[in-house]
């Protein structure tokens, strides 16, 4: 936020001041209860609150044990790497096949583009419900449901408008004389794109990948109607966890996820400065 001028009158002074103040209220409201599980899951009693000798810093009150059940437990790690193996798969289908999209749809000579693109992009947009319950379904007239590939191409569907998005807005900045100049110069098609015009829409491309990965390695209401025991994802875990027993390793679990979707967020960050860098639409 810019400082303050010095010739800047009270009211702004008031304003300047209550703004900051506002947007720190705003920002606590949204991160405070994801920030609160962190501490409650080193938790050394199997509680959902703070013991008194948590709030004392007494070291006897905190505990690894609740990670410890994460990493080991069979009814944990199942889940865990179900996940890992359903979420990259989705996602390298969801870059394929947006990045494509993408670049197909930024074509000025494309019929219909803007139907297309809401079309494509109405998995963000519709409710996860509906399209959860469409899937099943769908899936259950061609025997995809309950399968690995079922959930893996929902999974899929789900992260292709991330896809689209990020890459159709990394397209707005191409110039495309530089494709029609490899044209020129005899570069096929396939050439072209993997050594032109890829190098310079990868940001976006790879923003979408992360994306499309954190909406599947998170989702839960869509695999819990389209996959069966044997797909049994980690946020389907937590949610049975949650309903059936309580366990504090749901705590641990939880902030695991957390760790994860921070690493990727601040991957995301770093591939926009460069997106833009590459642009020429920040100082490098």
């Amino acid at each position: 936020m810019a400082a303050l001028p010095p010739y800047a009158s009270t009211g702004q002074k008031i304003w300047h001041y209550a703004y900051r103040i506002i947007c720190g209220l705003i920002f606590f409201f949204l991160i405070a209860p994801i920030i609160i599980i962190i501490p409650l899951s080193f938790n050394a009693e199997n509680f959902f609150t703070f013991t008194p000798k948590m709030l004392a810093l007494d070291p006897e009150g905190y505990s690894l044990k609740h990670y410890r059940d994460f990493f080991t437990n069979p009814d944990w790690q199942v889940p865990l790497w179900n996940s890992l193996k359903i979420a990259p798969v989705a996602t390298f289908i969801s870059v394929a096949l947006g990045t494509l999209a993408a670049i197909g749809l930024s074509q000025p000579h494309v019929p219909f583009r803007r139907a297309i693109m809401a079309t494509l992009i109405s998995p963000m947009i519709v409710p996860l419900i509906i399209s959860a319950a469409g899937m099943y379904f769908f899936y259950s007239r061609i025997g995809l449901q309950g399968t690995y590939w079922g959930v893996v191409l929902a999974h899929a569907a789900l992260g292709i408008p991330f896809v689209i998005i990020t890459v159709t807005a990394t397209l707005v900045g191409f110039d495309r004389s530089l494709t029609r100049a490899a044209a020129n110069l005899g570069a096929g098609p396939v050439r072209t794109f993997f050594k032109v015009q890829m190098p310079l829409i990868l940001p976006g491309v790879v923003s979408g990948g992360l994306f499309a990965f954190i909406t599947s390695f998170d989702e839960v209401v869509v695999v819990l109607f389209v996959g069966s025991a044997g797909q049994k994802t980690l946020p389907w875990q937590m949610f049975t966890g949650l309903r059936e027993q309580i366990s504090p390793t749901i705590l641990a679990a939880a902030t695991v996820l957390i760790s994860i979707s921070v690493v990727l967020l601040v991957t995301l960050e770093v591939l926009r400065r460069r997106s833009e860098r590459l642009r020429g639409m920040s100082p490098g």
